[in-house]
């Protein structure tokens, strides 16, 4: 198994995503301290997982749709991609709880659980919005009440972004990126609240919004994959909005700062 190969498998760039939920969930609980990285450590853990998960379970479908993948393209046994999966899996829950003790486990557990159930049976984008959800809840460990609210804007954007990828092959119509379009305004505008919040919030709309109008005048498959790849990478712009409006506008920034490098990253492999 080459490094290159493995690192499609679990669309390595993109976990680029996965630390922003953490520090956001974080941050609105004022809970941010050393296990902040370790439970984010878990996170991209469990996303690497979620995606060797993925994989082994369309395997089939893959074979028809994107024989480029590495298992239907032989690069990858399925045993393999299930036993990455699996000890992946694994490792995210010890990590998490080697972190952020019983009180991690009690969201690390159900998390990885979600994870799982979308990826082998219920591929909806309601279930994939709630692994995000639970993941920021993750973040807040001890006190996820208060990470209730970035929590829900978390789950708004990931839906709009499964709901474009259920059409990434065959395309859509025009009224599905319309419908996101709309979402990712409403996205943006709650995620506001202070000047730095604000204007990490317009970052990404526009950097999200902009290949979703795209979509709306020609929603193919090609323009339908770029706007679900622009949601994948432009997450960090919207959890550092999040962690901004939560009293943290520097470490908000950083957090955005992970989009551009997320945005180069996938030149190198796909975040879909």
């Amino acid at each position: 198994m080459r490094a290159r190969d493995l690192a499609e498998l679990v669309r390595a760039p993109a976990a680029l995503s996965v630390p922003g939920d953490i520090i956001a969930g974080a941050a609105a609980a004022k809970d941010l301290g050393p296990r902040t990285a370790g439970l984010a450590g878990a996170s991209v853990l469990l996303y690497w997982a979620g995606m060797a998960a993925n994989d082994w379970a369309d395997r089939e479908v893959d074979a028809r749709e994107r024989p480029e993948r590495p298992i239907p393209s032989g690069r990858i046994s399925a045993g393999a991609a299930l036993g990455v999966a699996t000890g992946l899996t694994a490792a995210a829950v010890v990590a998490a709880g080697l972190a952020g003790g019983r009180k991690a486990l009690r969201v690390a557990v159900p998390l990885a659980g979600a994870v799982w159930a979308y990826d082998t049976r219920l591929k909806t984008p309601a279930l994939m919005a709630t692994c995000r959800a639970l993941n920021v809840l993750l973040g807040a460990n001890r006190r996820p009440h208060r990470a209730v609210v970035p929590a829900a804007i978390v789950f708004a954007h990931t839906y709009t972004v499964t709901a474009l990828s259920q059409f990434e092959v065959h395309g859509a119509t025009p009224a599905l990126p319309k419908r996101t379009l709309a979402g990712t305004a409403a996205i943006a505008a709650a995620a506001g609240g202070t000047p730095a919040a604000g204007a990490l919030a317009a970052w990404y709309a526009i950097r999200y919004g902009r290949p979703q109008l795209d979509a709306v005048d020609k929603p193919d498959a090609e323009h339908i994959q770029r706007a679900v790849g622009a949601g994948i990478v432009n997450l960090p712009a919207l959890q550092g909005a999040l962690t901004a409006r939560a009293g943290r506008p520097l470490l908000g920034l950083a957090v955005a700062a992970a989009a551009p490098l997320a945005k180069r990253l996938a030149r190198w492999v796909r975040p879909t």
